[in-house]
């Protein structure tokens, strides 16, 4: 989908579709209140016989309204004017692309940037626009014999109406809001994949692929590399598995030489079985999506990148798979990871922590100025906070509150946990230095502590995005979370 943003009046729009908003009692937006009045009052004679809904995100489809020059005109309720909420707004904008679609037509000129939301300026709801259209228009249909032809007979250009002149902010908003899209967009194909098809190899070309049409570093380390490296707790979890493993470096350099980096550090397990400790047979098809940390990795690169942002970002992707055999690490086993401390595997299901440890220890090269990482760490973090909320831990409280700052700015929210000292005693070990697991208790609060020692040299974030990575049931599927929140966040630190 295309978008583009253009001054020009709602009543005089040539477009095949012109998208207004109106409020709860009938009260119409700027845009609307235009073709309300060219039309001789059209629209308010509709509302009057109750036939326009101003509900929050209820839309009207509208054919050939007395002297407007668009084919439709389609209303979209924006609910109360008192209080109009970021959610509100996108789910108005993406009901109304939705309904635009539907119409068959093949471009529609949406007049959203001028619906207020509190404390959200013209150029982010410009990109929130933007980053909507983007995702109500995304298919995955590239594995179907016979492509889903209802999605290709979508809208293909959106021009954004504005009665003024587009600000500098607004135009680079624009740009900033269809390169997160792209990005979203990367992230849900790589975790929508078949694990069949997207292996730690495969994860390694787009990443190289990425680097190369973006003109920065990739370096792929293999299990060779690792060995090198003394990688013993990574390399523990992918002895059952015939797939080779990759360690992935991306390093994008748009910020001054001496500039500390950002690094990002995603989980990439491209299939979990839970190895020796064996997962139940039921929805275990879903454990392709355990890769979605290294996919949001991924995709929040090639966002940064297309945006060009005046920052450093360094992405760490440890990826294999998780599977058992004769080779597979045991219950039982004690490994020693690239830090040097020793971990007794208690359970080979609790196998991420065992492969971001190393990854941790490897982002100490970079002197970073803050590491965050990314993983669908645990099950326990969903009975927390459900599908709504990451979950969000960090050594640093003013790196949490600029996290999740940024998780509000993006609508890719994330609600901070605790990361006591006190939760360090369910992870002792008899027998190393520590287990992998502590028990069914705060499940996600050990695992962050887990985490927690190695990463002491450094400002350090853990995004737990078990629960919101992916959806199951009727629109199963990758949600592309959260390279909003992330891209958000590297965008506020390069400005």
């Amino acid at each position: 989908m295309d978008f583009s943003i253009k001054q020009i009046r709602a009543d005089g729009a040539k477009s095949a579709a012109i998208i207004v908003g109106m409020y709860d009692g009938g009260k119409f937006a700027p845009a609307a209140k235009a073709v309300d009045r060219a039309s001789s009052g059209y629209l308010t004679a509709l509302h009057r016989r109750g036939d326009l809904k101003a509900t929050s995100g209820a839309c009207t489809v509208l054919h050939a309204v007395p002297s407007i020059a668009a084919e439709r005109v389609i209303v979209v309720g924006l609910g109360k004017e008192e209080t109009p909420t970021l959610k509100g707004y996108r789910d108005a904008v993406a009901a109304a692309l939705k309904a635009a679609a539907g119409t068959g037509a093949k471009e529609a000129t949406l007049f959203a940037t001028e619906w207020p939301v509190a404390g959200i300026s013209p150029a982010e709801r410009t990109l929130h626009a933007v980053a909507v259209g983007h995702e109500t228009a995304y298919r995955f249909d590239q594995l179907k014999s016979q492509k889903d032809e209802n999605g290709k007979a979508g809208l293909a250009r959106i021009t954004l109406g504005t009665s003024d002149k587009p600000t500098a902010a607004v135009s680079a908003a624009l740009v900033q809001g269809a390169a997160l899209g792209a990005g979203v967009a990367l992230a849900k194909d790589l975790g929508n994949l078949p694990s069949n098809v997207c292996t730690p190899t495969y994860l390694a070309a787009q990443a190289e692929r990425i680097g190369k049409a973006h003109k920065f570093k990739v370096t792929v380390l293999d299990r060779k590399d690792m060995e090198k490296l003394g990688m013993g707790s990574f390399l523990s979890v992918t002895r059952g598995s015939a797939e080779p493993p990759r360690f992935i470096v991306m390093e994008y350099r748009g910020g001054p030489k001496k500039q500390k980096p950002v690094v990002l550090v995603g989980k990439g397990i491209t299939f979990d079985t839970g190895g020796i400790s064996l997962k139940p047979a039921g929805d275990m098809d879903e454990m392709k999506y355990d890769m979605s940390g290294a996919g949001s990795v991924l995709g929040t690169l090639k966002a940064v990148a297309a945006m060009k942002l005046p920052i450093n970002v360094v992405g760490l992707v440890p990826t294999c798979e998780n599977m058992p055999s004769g080779t597979a690490t045991k219950p039982g086993d004690v490994v020693t990871s690239m830090s040097g401390q020793t971990i007794e595997v208690l359970n080979t299901d609790a196998e991420g922590r065992l492969i971001l440890c190393d990854a941790l220890t490897y982002a100490e090269r970079f002197d970073p100025a803050a590491v965050i990482d990314i993983a669908t760490l645990t099950g326990a973090c969903v009975i927390a906070l459900g599908h709504v909320a990451t979950g969000l831990f960090s050594n640093q409280d003013d790196l949490a509150r600029e996290i999740a700052a940024a998780g509000a700015a993006a609508w890719d929210r994330a609600w901070p946990m605790p990361l006591w000292d006190d939760y360090q005693e369910q992870i002792k070990s008899p027998f190393a230095d520590m287990a992998n697991i502590g028990g069914r208790p705060a499940g996600s609060v050990t695992a962050a502590c887990f985490l927690a020692r190695f990463a002491k040299k450094y400002p350090w974030a853990h995004l737990d995005i078990a629960g919101t990575a992916w959806k199951s049931g009727r629109d199963k599927g990758s949600t592309g979370r959260p390279v909003p929140l992330l891209t958000t966040f590297l965008m506020r630190r390069a400005a």
